[in-house]
C-alpha cells in the first residue's frame, strides 16, 4: 500500500507514547496519566490483532477442510448404500434411506456453511473484543474530564464538602482538557487500524461507532476548551 493511504500502526503507537510523556510530565499525580499508560499498554495487542485479521489461518483451514472431504465422503458413501435397482419391490425400505439421505444432505449443507464462516467469525470475535476495550477507555478518558468545568475555574465558586478540587489554572485545565482530546481521537484511530484488515461488515459497523463515540466525547471537551 501507498505511504499515506493507511494508517501506520508503529507511528500511532509512537504518537501515544509521545502524548502519555506530555501528560506524566504536566500532571504526573493525575489520573490521566494512569489512563495514558492503560492505552499505551493497549495499542500493541490491537495493532497485533488487526494484522492478523489479513493473515490465513492456514491450521484451521486445514482442519475445515478435513472435516468437508470426510462429510462429502459419508453423503457418497449413503448414497450408494441406496439399492436403486429395488425401488419396486422394496419401496418403503428405498424411501426410508432416501429420506435418510436428504436428512444428512440438509445437515451437511449447514455444517458447510458454519465451516466456511468459522474463520471469519473467529477473527471478528477477536476485533470485537479489542473494540469493547477501546470503548470502555473512551468512557473512562471522558469521566476524567466531567468535573473540569471551565465556568468554576474562570468565575470561582463557593465550595461545598463533596465538591471536586478545582486546583487547576485556566491554562493547566486548557492543557488537560486538549490532552483527553488527543486521547480520545487516538482510541479512534486506533479502532480504525481494523479497517485496512478487514472486510468483514459487523467489524467495520463496531469501528464506526467507537469513532463516532470519540468524536461525540472530544466535541463536548472541545466546547469547555471554547469557552476557556
Amino acid at each position: 500500500m501507498p505511504k499515506y493511504r493507511e494508517l501506520n500502526d508503529v507511528q500511532l503507537i509512537e504518537t501515544l507514547k509521545r502524548l502519555e510523556a506530555r501528560i506524566h510530565e504536566r500532571f504526573p499525580d493525575r489520573g490521566l496519566a494512569g489512563v495514558a499508560t492503560e492505552l499505551v499498554a493497549l495499542a500493541p495487542k490491537v495493532a497485533k490483532t488487526a494484522r492478523s485479521l489479513s493473515k490465513p489461518n492456514l491450521l484451521l483451514r486445514l482442519f475445515v477442510l478435513i472435516l468437508l472431504a470426510a462429510g462429502i465422503g459419508l453423503v457418497f458413501l449413503l448414497g450408494r448404500a441406496l439399492d436403486f435397482n429395488g425401488v419396486e419391490l422394496q419401496g418403503l425400505q428405498f424411501f426410508a434411506g432416501l429420506e435418510a439421505l436428504l436428512n444428512v444432505i440438509i445437515l451437511f449443507s449447514a455444517g458447510i456453511w458454519f465451516l466456511l464462516t468459522l474463520e471469519t467469525r473467529t477473527k471478528r470475535r477477536r476485533a470485537l473484543d479489542q473494540l469493547h476495550e477501546l470503548r470502555s477507555v473512551a468512557h473512562v478518558i471522558d469521566t476524567h474530564q466531567l468535573t473540569k468545568t471551565p465556568v468554576s475555574v474562570l468565575e470561582g465558586s463557593e465550595r461545598t464538602a463533596s465538591s471536586p478540587a478545582r486546583d487547576l489554572t485556566p491554562f493547566q485545565l486548557r492543557r488537560y482538557l486538549d490532552y483527553c482530546s488527543e486521547m480520545l481521537s487516538l482510541t479512534g484511530k486506533l479502532s480504525a487500524l481494523y479497517l485496512a484488515h478487514s472486510r468483514d461488515t459487523i467489524t467495520i459497523q463496531a469501528v464506526n461507532e467507537v469513532e463516532e463515540l470519540t468524536s461525540d466525547f472530544s466535541r463536548k471537551i472541545w466546547q469547555k476548551i471554547a469557552v476557556i
